[in-house]
């Protein structure tokens, strides 16, 4: 097993200032799902002096690759997209009601800012939220909860006709306006580290292959898929296409150690103690014995967690494309997930980085993940 406790040898920092600034770029640029190329033209720059080549799909997704003729194929994989909102209805008075985007969570909307992203650019806008002092006009009122159907956006029109004259119109996707920021003790927030933190993990690895002149012994496939938060739907078709015979995927996990959370069903996962590696149905034995094994010689900080008939992540659609493909996933923990402040810790991304760096390193074309030799 590899060790849960931090090493006592402190690691040097892998993350360049010009990576950090890419970090905060990204993370504040809007990728909602269905519309991801903004995030991943920015994604795509970045990475290019670190690939061969690109590969790109019908719906967005994006492949750098590495040695694009070698036969045997190696996935490392995140998603890029995020949960946001669509314009479902505008009003007569200008208010605009939305219908989900992926799981967004509605109890986070009341006073928040958004873009609208209309026609004509985007728009500024805000969740509107009625005053305590009307909503409980009585002592004994029952507090009323925000829902779906009672949320709307004002963006200061005051007739349909404004709004659309805004390039507002059926459809335009809402995504908040919260971005990149830093806490203390080494933590970050921000909106949609899910997953677009996987993102730029899987590029620093490939930038830390480039820089450090590792030449590998397979193509190498650096995945960010579209639409994993309606059902795994770019990774699905990614899979396909490339066919690769081993494939890592990295995606958030909860930190289990905030308030409402039960360790019992959830497991014991907190961040700032290492990236996560669990046990499921979809997670090739083999390949997880290998990654613990890299990680224990490494001395990287791994916690653990159970998934039951699914990870709930891309790992599904790649185990279970083609004829099977060899899966793991390496999850990265998350405090407050699909909310607009996301909490992960510098070191765990550092360490999650490393994890797939050195995983990459002992993979090669006649690593044995066969179950009957």
């Amino acid at each position: 097993m590899a060790k849960s406790a931090t090493s006592k040898k402190k690691q040097k920092t892998i993350l360049s200032t010009q990576s950090m600034a890419f970090l905060k770029n990204y993370i504040n640029t809007p990728s909602p799902v269905g519309f991801e190329s903004g995030g991943q033209k920015l994604w795509m720059e970045y990475i290019r002096p670190y690939v061969d080549t690109f590969i790109t799909d019908p719906y967005g997704t994006a492949v750098g690759v590495i040695n694009p003729t070698a036969p045997f194929k190696v996935v490392i994989e995140a998603h890029a997209d995020e949960i946001s909102w669509f314009v479902n209805y505008i009003n007569e008075q200008g208010l605009i009601y939305l219908k989900r985007n992926g799981g967004v969570d509605h109890q986070v909307a009341p006073a928040k800012r958004v873009w609208i992203h209309g026609k004509k650019g985007p728009v500024k806008a805000v969740f509107g939220w009625p005053a305590i002092h009307t909503r409980l006009s009585t002592p004994d009122q029952k507090e009323t909860n925000p829902r779906v159907d009672n949320l709307c956006l004002d963006c200061g029109a005051r007739t349909k006709k404004e709004a659309e004259a805004l390039g507002i119109h059926i459809g335009a996707v809402v995504t908040y306006e919260e971005g990149f920021d830093e806490l203390a003790y080494d933590h970050l927030i921000g909106r949609a580290f899910d997953n677009r933190v996987g993102g730029f993990m899987i590029a620093e690895v490939a930038r830390m292959l480039k820089e450090n002149n590792k030449k590998l012994p397979y193509g190498l496939y650096v995945v960010n898929a579209v639409q994993e938060e309606i059902g795994l739907r770019g990774a699905e078709m990614i899979a396909r296409r490339i066919k690769p015979d081993i494939a890592i995927i990295t995606d958030v996990t909860h930190d289990t150690n905030t308030p409402m959370i039960s360790k019992i069903i959830e497991g014991d996962i907190i961040c700032g103690k290492g990236p996560s590696l669990a046990y499921a149905p979809a997670i090739h034995n083999k390949l997880l014995q290998l990654v613990e094994k890299v990680a224990d010689q490494k001395n990287i900080p791994v916690q653990f967690r159970t998934l039951s008939r699914s990870t709930g992540t891309d790992t599904d659609s790649f185990a279970y494309a083609n004829d099977g493909c060899p899966s793991v996933l390496i999850s990265i923990p998350l405090r407050y997930m699909h909310t607009t402040v996301e909490m992960l810790h510098k070191k765990d991304i550092e360490d999650t980085i490393r994890l797939m760096y050195e995983t990459l390193l002992v993979i090669n074309s006649k690593t044995n993940l066969s179950y009957f030799q």
